[in-house]
């Protein structure tokens, strides 16, 4: 994965994030129509918030989603409206939705950094810093 970064009025930044969530109780119920309108949302909500998706795939009963966010709006927010967002309208254009979950989302979702040099790089870059100055 090349880097680049991105810059807002403030911050010059490379955030990218594996996140996945899923369905309440795990249901397979993001198949056909609903997997389509959810990716049309979804897509929606990342271009509106000016988040990169450099990935997207839904499976029956979770989404996995790679995304790049600028860390002053924040992964956990952007997590919060898609799910908010989708949910809302997925139940309301779906009736079958309302009948088996009592929400369509669960509370929780795993999220990870990705790209950008390995932590130990980084770690050894930071620890030579204060050498490199004395001389």
């Amino acid at each position: 994965m090349n880097t680049k970064f991105k810059s807002n009025n403030n911050v010059v930044y490379s955030c990218k994030y594996h996140v996945v969530w899923c369905p309440k109780y795990r249901r397979k119920v993001l198949v056909d129509d609903v997997e389509r309108r959810l990716k049309e949302l979804v897509a929606s909500i990342c271009a509106e918030r000016q988040t990169e998706i450099i990935e997207m795939e839904i499976m029956s009963d979770h989404v996995h989603l790679l995304v790049e966010v600028d860390p002053q709006y924040g992964i956990h927010k952007l997590i919060k409206e898609i799910k908010g967002h989708t949910s809302r309208i997925l139940r309301k254009e779906f009736k079958h939705l309302t009948t088996k979950l009592p929400t369509l989302w669960t509370n929780s979702y795993f999220v990870a950094t990705v790209g950008g040099a390995p932590l130990s790089v980084i770690k050894q870059y930071i620890e030579s810093q204060k050498t490199s100055q004395r001389g």
